[in-house]
C-alpha cells in the first residue's frame, strides 16, 4: 500500500522545472516513443542504434524532468503507466510536428533550380509559351530556360535539348517520353479591323484580291506555298516574312492574311490587349504578345498537310 501511495504522490507532483515551463528534450521523447512501441529498452536501443543503457538512461531523464513515472519496469519488459498512456498520443503529435518541420526544411534546401533547354517551333514560342514560361518563372524563379527556336530537330538523347515542343506524327528515338497535346491543323487568319475594312473571305475564291503573307518556318512555308499554288493564289503573296513572329505582327497590323495553327488560334494566352485576329474554320481566340481577341472564320477550311497533319507533342 505504501508503495502504491508513493507512486500516486509522485505522479501528482511536478518539479519546479516543469512548473516553470521548461520543455522536455525532444530526443528523450524519441526514446519514450521507441520504448513504448517496442516494449523494452533493449529493442529501443536497437531501433535507435544506441546501447540499452543509453535508452534506459534517456527514459529515466524524461521521467525525472516531468516528475512522472511513465513505465512500469517488469521482468518481461516495460509497460506504460496510466500517465505514460495519457502522454503517448501527445508525444506522437510532437513526433509528427518534428517530421513536418524537417520535411519543410529539406524542401527549402532542395529548391528547384538550374537551366532547362527547351526547343520549340517559333510560332509556339511567341504565342502559347509566353504565359507558360511567365508562370513557370513566378513559381520557380531559380529555373532558367534557354529557348531554342531553330528549325533543326534537336537530339534529346544526345543532350542537345532537355524538352521539345514540336509538331510530329509521333516522336521517335530511344529513351524519349512524350505527351500528345493537340492536333496541329492550320488555316488562315486576318485581323478583326482588316475584316471590318476589307471584308472577310468566305471561301478560297474570295481570297483573290486580298494580300497574303507568306513565310515563317521553312517546312511550313513549303507546304503553304504548295497550297497557294494549287489554288492559284501564289501571286497574291505580297510579303514573305522570315519568321512567324513577323507574320503574326503583320497580320495584326492589317497588312494582310497569314496562316496560323488552330492550336494557337484557339488558345487564350492573354498578355495584353491587341487588335485581334479572325480565323478560318475551326479557329477561335488568339491572345498573346501580338494580338487580342479573335473570332469567326474565314471559311476557307484547313490547309492540308502531308500525311493528314501532325500533332503537337511535348517530349
Amino acid at each position: 500500500m505504501l508503495r502504491n501511495h508513493s507512486a500516486k504522490v509522485q505522479n501528482a507532483s511536478c518539479p519546479a522545472e516543469a512548473q516553470n515551463g521548461n520543455m522536455p528534450d525532444w530526443n528523450d521523447i524519441r526514446y519514450f516513443l521507441s520504448v513504448a512501441r517496442t516494449g523494452s529498452t533493449l529493442a529501443a536501443g536497437r531501433d535507435l542504434k544506441v546501447s540499452q543503457t543509453t535508452a534506459a538512461r534517456r527514459v529515466a531523464a524524461l521521467e525525472e524532468s516531468l516528475g512522472l513515472t511513465l513505465f512500469e519496469r517488469r521482468q518481461a519488459g516495460y509497460s506504460l503507466t496510466p500517465a505514460g498512456e495519457d502522454l503517448l498520443a501527445r508525444a506522437e503529435e510532437v513526433e509528427h510536428a518534428v517530421d513536418a518541420f524537417s520535411a519543410g526544411a529539406s524542401a527549402q534546401s532542395r529548391e528547384i533550380s538550374g537551366t532547362v533547354r527547351l526547343t520549340a517551333h517559333e510560332i509556339y514560342a511567341v504565342t502559347i509559351l509566353v504565359p507558360i514560361l511567365r508562370d513557370l518563372h513566378q513559381a520557380y524563379p531559380s529555373i532558367h530556360v534557354e529557348l531554342d527556336t531553330g528549325e533543326e530537330k534537336r537530339d534529346l538523347a544526345a543532350g542537345e535539348a532537355d524538352v521539345a515542343l514540336r509538331s510530329l506524327e509521333r516522336p521517335s528515338g530511344g529513351g524519349l517520353v512524350g505527351r500528345r497535346l493537340a492536333d496541329d491543323a492550320w488555316t488562315l487568319y486576318c485581323s478583326r479591323s482588316y475584316a471590318a475594312e476589307h471584308g472577310r473571305p468566305r471561301n478560297r475564291r474570295e481570297l483573290q484580291g486580298h494580300p497574303l503573307i507568306g513565310g515563317g518556318e521553312r517546312g511550313v512555308w513549303m507546304v503553304y506555298r504548295k497550297w497557294l499554288e494549287e489554288n492559284g493564289l501564289e501571286d497574291a503573296v505580297v510579303t514573305v516574312a522570315p519568321s512567324f513572329g513577323i507574320c503574326i505582327h503583320q497580320t495584326t497590323r492589317n497588312a494582310g492574311i497569314a496562316p496560323s495553327a488552330l492550336i494557337i488560334g484557339s488558345s487564350r494566352c492573354s498578355t495584353g490587349p491587341g487588335p485581334g485576329l479572325r480565323g478560318g474554320s475551326g479557329g477561335g481566340r488568339l491572345r498573346g504578345s501580338y494580338s487580342g481577341t479573335c473570332a469567326a472564320a474565314l471559311g476557307i477550311g484547313r490547309i492540308p498537310w502531308p500525311g493528314g497533319g501532325g500533332a503537337g507533342w511535348s517530349c
